[in-house]
């Protein structure tokens, strides 16, 4: 979820006013002096983008790195910006006054009189989990990301009026150091990741900032609690947060992903929670110099400490070097056995399970609070407990992700060895394949089978299910998170894996016919599937097997919800309606069957793939099907906009959990949440009608030729931002396009279309068939309805970027002229159509005028990110008539990071 034009990320946007003006005064003065000394004539660029004309050919691709570097400026200064007015806020009026924040959540939560009980109630099984993937939408390096975070922090550092005229010009001058090293670098990557350094990519931030900020979410929820509901415990508040990614866990799609790929991202996400937890017990064993000759420590901890020294097997050594400081020689103990844990320790007696090392620091805790010493034990220890509570010893648990198709030719196979007297294994979906899997399921087992000589797709997933066997028998079971299923049609594909789990011992029960140790989530992804989803999870959640296992895994059923493919399919208001309608639907699936669901919910960083400021996201989620549980996919640029700089990371924290809280007290009956039939019966018909007109042109034969050529996608393969194929070959519709792709191309050619197209129509057509009525009753739904005015207003984002004049000049480059200006007239009509009916329906006079920081940061960009357009579109006709001029690679790839950085997101 997410609006990088717009900080709402972070609750509230800066004031247009002194402070942003003056810094972005100053990287402007700053980016000049550089571009003076290293390239003086595409100045140009910078000062008056209008004249970019009379840069010479052979400089255009100095003056994009000019457009780039300043684009990233501009980001850094906004965000800068941001944590500073949600600063102000809070100084000016308290913490309950800053929107978004745990204080303005409970707060109201207090006011609306929801009792103690219930807020306790649903603090103790609060459970929020951004998951990190990297998806091909990230075009900056880990070496970028780093020089990002070094200007950020020279800003910070520049707010302090402390220091003297010589100490500020040394402050400006570092600055400016980082900005000719931005100019030295590069942002294109020469080479195209590998998910290793994928990998190390989405570790980058939790050392820099997820580490050290995500305790603090813990505390401000606590303080929260404290002020308003002072009956709780002081102290009793759990970790809301959990964190899991697909870095080296997602194979759907990605040959590069194998089971080696596999084990070494759980061992890099392992050891970089370990070394954190060293550096934590290094850190709390150098502050907690208590001496016993000062204080006695009670008589059942010093014989904790007493095993622990023993357990260490470095006893006499720790003495000797802390004699009689007892909870320094407690933390050295503790990092011996750490060390043992992941085999870097002989001596030592390892930790069994993570639990046992979460429980001697709440024994520490206990004993301070014994001597008197409880703000120690809350100010050193306990947030290091909530750390190991957080982050375990995985950082993140992985999950995996393959494809149903694959999971049904590898049981196809091992059917075939079953029966090695019968020709051919029966088709999913038949009655046969049903009865056998039902029927395998059913038999006790009593030896795991062994498969030799299987193809190359079977062993690796054979050996996929080991890996996961053996790192849930280690020290911290949460390493392994879920298993996602893309594209469930059947509760047979859900089935199916639990067959094969079994086969590879992954059941707990001794007999493997009650318990799958995997949780299993179904992911679906197009309309289709979306519409069908209610009636397989009924089908699936009446399996006996299917129950048990998901009551001893948690309890809750996890569903994920797709939406790139979705909005591809359908458009996105008919896609939009579509998700809504399936988690009302399955919430009822879920009621029926007695098995709590929640959600997982696949967002990207566009309005084409979900994304949207997070608060009004999560609000807008019908009611019940939040629950206390969400997960949410942090996709690729996302990331690194939310995550790189350590106050932006605790503030979307804070969003994202707060706001899942408050969506979960809030009543089912309160007005938002309320299903008026009128108002439903109104948003099903624009959503037949939106579907209807994005069909018309999705089917048009001449779309995916004008596609191809009225944009980059066929160089998109070019820009390496992300180790997965970008593209599949040979595509003959869009239904053959992967979605990510299809976004960021719609999004570079300025078109947009898939965050508006057939809203337009729709409307339209709804007003004409119901008059002034319909009008009405629009601005009521739009008035009252989080979920309608959202999805409008996001609507209302895109057409505001998109831009017909500009892409015009793509369409120029589609080879039949009949169909180009034929598609293009209709497009163009269609943007007209959409942007005067949303107007009639907000009531303004121009679009976004109710966002004026996001009015303001695009216009100020707008002429480079139309001058970069430009210069892509010469450049694709460049590289097209000439075929093999890697030359002209480097700067079509930069136009490409232009346009991307300038409206916010790369799809």
């Amino acid at each position: 979820m997410n609006d990088r034009n717009s900080p709402q990320n972070l609750s509230q946007q800066p004031e247009e006013g002194s402070y942003i003006e003056e810094i972005t005064s100053t990287l402007r003065d700053l980016l000049r002096q550089v571009i003076r000394a290293r390239e003086p004539e595409v100045l140009t660029i910078l000062d008056d983008p209008a004249a970019a004309k009379t840069i010479p050919e052979h400089l255009v691709e100095h003056a994009l790195q000019a457009i780039g570097i300043w684009l990233q400026l501009m980001n850094i200064a906004e965000e800068n910006a941001s944590i500073r007015n949600r600063r102000d806020i809070e100084k000016q009026g308290g913490p309950d006054e800053v929107i978004g924040s745990f204080s303005h959540a409970v707060s109201n939560v207090a006011r609306a009189g929801v009792p103690p009980e219930t807020v306790a109630r649903v603090l103790g099984t609060l459970n929020v989990g951004p998951t990190i993937t990297a998806h091909p939408t990230e075009a900056k390096r880990v070496t970028v990301l780093e020089i990002h975070r070094r200007i950020y922090l020279k800003l910070y550092e520049l707010e302090s009026p402390r220091w003297t005229p010589r100490e500020r010009d040394n402050l400006l001058a570092a600055l400016k150091n980082e900005i000719d090293l931005l100019w030295l670098t590069g942002e294109i990557r020469i080479e195209k990741p590998t998910v290793e350094s994928e990998i190390a990519w989405g570790l980058h931030f939790f050392r820099e900032a997820l580490y050290e900020r995500t305790p603090v979410i813990c505390e401000l929820l606590q303080n929260a609690i404290n002020r308003h509901y002072p009956e709780l415990p002081r102290d009793g508040v759990k970790p809301p947060l959990r964190y899991s990614s697909w870095i080296g866990g997602d194979r759907d799609g990605n040959p590069f992903v194998t089971v080696a790929t596999t084990r070494a991202a759980l061992r890099e996400n392992r050891l970089a929670a370990v070394d954190r937890l060293d550096t934590r017990l290094q850190d709390v064993s150098r502050l907690v110099s208590i001496s016993a000759f000062e204080i006695h420590v009670p008589s059942d901890f010093q014989q904790v400490i007493d095993a622990e020294l023993d357990a260490s097997g470095d006893k006499q050594a720790i003495l000797a070097r802390n004699p009689s400081e007892p909870f320094r020689q407690f933390f050295s103990a503790l990092r011996r056995r750490l060390a043992a844990t992941v085999g870097r320790e002989t001596k030592a007696k390892p930790f069994a399970h993570l639990s046992e090392l979460i429980g001697l620091i709440c024994k520490a805790e206990d004993a301070l609070a014994a001597m008197k010493a409880s703000g120690l034990a809350l100010g050193l220890l306990r947030p290091l407990r909530w750390e190991a509570e957080i982050f375990g010893f995985r950082t993140a648990s992985l999950d995996l992700r393959q494809n149903t198709t694959v999971i049904n030719r590898v049981l196809g196979e091992i059917w075939q060895k079953l029966n090695p007297l019968e020709t051919e294994a029966p088709s999913p979906g038949t009655p046969e394949w049903t009865a056998w899997i039902a029927s395998e399921l059913e038999k006790p087992l009593g030896f795991i089978p062994q498969f030799m000589n299987v193809s190359e797709e079977a062993a690796e997933l054979l050996g996929l299910l080991k890996l996961i066997r053996e790192t849930l028998d280690g020290p911290d079971p949460a390493s392994i998170g879920t298993f996602i299923l893309s594209m469930t049609q059947t509760a047979n594909d859900v089935l199916g894996l639990y067959l094969l789990a079994k086969y590879c011992g992954l059941f707990a029960d001794p007999t493997a016919r009650e318990v799958c140790r995997i949780r299993v989530v179904p992911l679906f992804e197009t309309i289709d599937d979306l519409r069908a989803a209610p009636a397989i999870m009924s089908d699936l959640l009446s399996k006996p097997l299917v129950r048990s296992s998901v009551a001893a895994n948690g309890g809750t059923q996890e569903i994920m919800l797709g939406y790139s493919d979705s909005n591809k399919d359908g458009g996105f208001f008919a896609a939009s309606f579509e998700l809504f309608e399936a988690q009302r639907s399955l919430i009822s699936v879920g009621r029926e069957k007695g098995v709590p669901v929640s959600f997982f919910h696949g967002r990207g960083g566009s309005v084409s793939r979900g994304g949207a400021p997070t608060g009004r996201a999560i609000a807008a989620q019908p009611a019940g099907t939040i629950a206390g549980h969400m997960r949410v996919t942090e996709q690729g640029e996302v990331v690194s906009s939310k995550f790189a700089n350590r106050g932006t990371a605790l503030n979307n924290l804070e969003v994202l959990t707060s706001s899942v809280l408050l969506h979960t007290l809030k009543s089912a009956d309160a007005p938002e949440f309320r299903v008026i039939p009128e108002q439903q019966a109104a948003v099903e018909e624009i959503a037949r009608l939106s579907f209807k007109a994005y069909r018309k042109l999705a089917e048009d034969p001449a779309l995916i030729t004008y596609f191809q050529s009225a944009s980059p996608v066929e160089e998109l393969a070019l820009l390496k931002i992300g180790s997965r194929p970008s593209r599949r070959f040979g595509a003959k519709g869009i239904s053959d396009l992967r979605a990510i792709p299809w976004v960021f191309a719609w999004s570079q050619n300025r078109h947009l279309l898939t965050g508006w197209y057939g809203l337009g129509y729709a409307l339209d057509d709804f007003l004409s068939a119901q008059g002034d009525n319909g009008l009405k009753l629009l601005r009521q739904m739009f008035a009252k309805s989080p979920g309608f005015r959202l999805a409008v207003e996001e609507v209302e984002k895109s057409l505001f970027l998109a831009d017909m004049g500009v892409a015009e000049h793509y369409a120029e480059l589609v080879p039949s002229r009949n169909d180009a200006e034929r598609l293009f007239a209709l497009i163009r009509h269609e943007h007209r159509r959409t942007a005067k009916v949303v107007l009639e329906l907000t009531g303004d006079k121009v679009l976004c005028a109710r966002f004026q920081g996001f009015r303001r940061r695009f216009e100020r960009v707008r002429p480079m990110v139309d001058q970069a357009n430009l210069w892509q579109v010469k450049l694709l006709r460049q590289t097209r008539e000439e075929k093999g001029k890697d030359a002209l690679n480097m700067p079509l790839l930069m136009t490409m990071n232009c346009v991307a950085a300038g409206l916010g997101w790369t799809g």
